[in-house]
């Protein structure tokens, strides 16, 4: 996933985003806070969005294609609330979605041709939360984007 990722989003390789863990319960993604660094030497409020987006996306389109529904899956909103600073390297964790919202997803994509689906992905830095996305995601069935 990690190779993937930097090919087809060059913007994770620039970040450092490390995969950690990407499979049916859920995808943890890692990034330093060297290239994602602002001005008071926390991390950058757009990078730890971008992982948090890239973190729920990956989650949607990977298992997608395990289940072999092919669909395009881009982001359509994304609430991002940041509680703490980040001071240090933090990940992105995306737990498996339901399955009853999933089949309504995969079902609205095969019969409609879109799909549209809730993610929640938790920012952490040294074990505690630091922010979270609430996020929906939309796929289209493949040729119809």
């Amino acid at each position: 996933m990690e190779a993937y990722l930097q090919e087809h989003i060059p913007l994770s390789a620039d970040m450092g985003v490390r995969v950690l863990q990407a499979g049916a319960r859920g995808v943890v993604l890692e990034a330093p806070l060297e290239p994602n660094v602002n001005h008071r030497a926390t991390a950058f409020g757009g990078s730890v969005a971008a992982v948090a987006m890239l973190a729920g996306w990956a989650l949607v389109h990977f298992r997608l294609g395990a289940e072999g529904v092919a669909a395009e899956t881009v982001i359509h909103r994304g609430d991002m609330r940041y509680d703490s600073p980040i001071h240090g390297p933090f990940r992105a964790l995306c737990e498996r979605i339901a399955d009853k919202p999933w089949q309504r997803f995969t079902r609205a994509i095969t019969k409609h041709g879109r799909g549209r689906i809730g993610v929640v992905v938790r920012i952490e830095t040294g074990g505690a939360a630091v922010a979270t996305l609430v996020a929906s995601y939309v796929a289209l069935a493949a040729g119809r984007g």
